[in-house]
This record gives C-alpha cells, structure tokens and sequence, in this order.
C-alpha cells in the first residue's frame, strides 16, 4: 500500500506544480498503479519523465507514480476537498472491479 499524502507531498515539493492528486487507478501486473494528476503553474514546460524522476529523489521506487497525467485544473467539491472517489471512477469502469 502508498499513501497518496505521501506522495502528494513528494510531488509538491516540485516548484512548477501548484496542485496534485494521486490515486490508483487499474493494472494488470500490480492490481493498481500509483498515477499522479498534476496542475503546472503558467508557462511550465515540466514533463512527466521529470517529474517522476523528481519523485524519485524523494520517495522509495515502489511509491513514486509510474503515471503523471497533466491538467488544466482539478475539480473540488462545494467545500474545496478534491472528489478522488470521482478522480478515479472513469479508469475503473468495466473492470469488474471496484475502487
């Protein structure tokens, strides 16, 4: 198990990332991979290959996410929590699985 705080933490050590939410989502071998969704700040040309490799100087191999999906922006509930149950709903449909 990871703690996507921990995580989280790692990732927003990270200068260009101005919000993150890690979740897991399906995979064949593992059962889930550890997968970040990232918001840059302006004009950031930070890549996922960096990031990870970021993460890597902060986090043991297993818990650094082996998948960085950028966003423009992450939808928050009423009271500004982000909504992970939703963030990973669209990967788990039709596994047969549930989150």
């Amino acid at each position: 198990n990871v703690s996507s705080i921990e995580v989280e933490d790692a990732i927003f050590q990270h200068p260009d990332v101005t919000e993150v939410a890690v979740i897991g989502i399906p995979d064949e071998k593992w059962g889930e991979l550890v997968t970040a969704l990232v918001v840059t700040t302006p004009g950031s040309t930070l890549t996922d290959a960096e990031l990870i490799a970021f993460t890597k100087t902060k986090l043991a191999g297993y818990k650094c996410p082996k998948r960085i999906e950028f966003r423009d922006e992450l939808a928050r509930t009423a009271t500004g929590k982000l909504p992970k149950r939703e963030l990973r709903a669209k990967y788990w449909e039709g596994t047969g699985r549930t989150i």
